[in-house]
């Protein structure tokens, strides 16, 4: 994912002006949600028994019922639960979010391959990139490559870092198939991560590229 759609998402992250007008933002294909919400600070850290390795990474096709959505002008497709809305997303990228009680719970994103990360230096590069943009705090909690993908083969980080806002957690994959190479993310608050990561994680085991 690009560091402008996620500096985006995490502007917009915490309570939205009103549910009424965040459902009426991201309810269709392309809606973005609305501009000017302050974010908060996250809650208690995430905990369970194997949260932060790859032990769950099985690719699978998406679960019945879940909603696709291909890159423009990629062979990737990601799979996102029918309780989330496509969200506004850079140009070639696509973006999916779980709205809750007026609140972003969950995000998603899926955007190719565009700077010089590899699936060789994810592991090094994706944290690195982030202490570039500023973010502090930042804490590698898990990192593998070789993983396997249901169209080819990735390399995946788990991270917490702190934004001037906020606090968030992210797993972030990039995935090489036949046709194409893609960076794909879950991120969400550690207050929500107990709750959304099992969807994030059901995401990224069906990715497609």
């Amino acid at each position: 994912m690009s560091r402008k759609a996620t500096r985006r998402w995490l502007a917009c992250i915490a309570p939205l002006l009103a549910a009424a007008s965040v459902y009426a933002g991201v309810a269709g294909s392309s809606g973005a949600p609305p501009a000017g919400a302050r974010a908060l600070a996250g809650g208690a850290r995430p905990s369970g028994p194997s949260r932060l390795g790859f032990a769950w990474l099985r690719p699978a096709t998406p679960p019945h019922g879940w909603r696709l959505a291909p890159l423009p002008a990629s062979a990737a497709t990601l799979a996102y639960p029918p309780s989330w809305h496509a969200i506004e997303s850079d140009a070639g990228s696509v973006s999916a979010a779980l709205v809750r009680h007026g609140q972003i719970r969950g995000y998603l994103n899926a955007t190719p391959q565009s700077g010089a990360e590899t699936l060789v230096n994810w592991t090094r590069f994706r944290p690195a990139h982030n202490r570039e943009e500023g973010d502090s705090h930042l804490v590698l909690d898990a990192a593998r490559s070789a993983l396997h993908f249901r169209s080819g083969t990735g390399s995946c980080v788990i991270d917490d870092y702190t934004t001037v806002s906020a606090h968030y957690r992210e797993v972030a994959c990039i995935v090489r198939g036949a046709r194409s190479t893609t960076v794909v993310v879950g991120a969400a608050r550690p207050r929500d991560w107990n709750t959304v990561y099992p969807e994030l994680q059901r995401s990224i085991a069906s990715f497609a590229s």
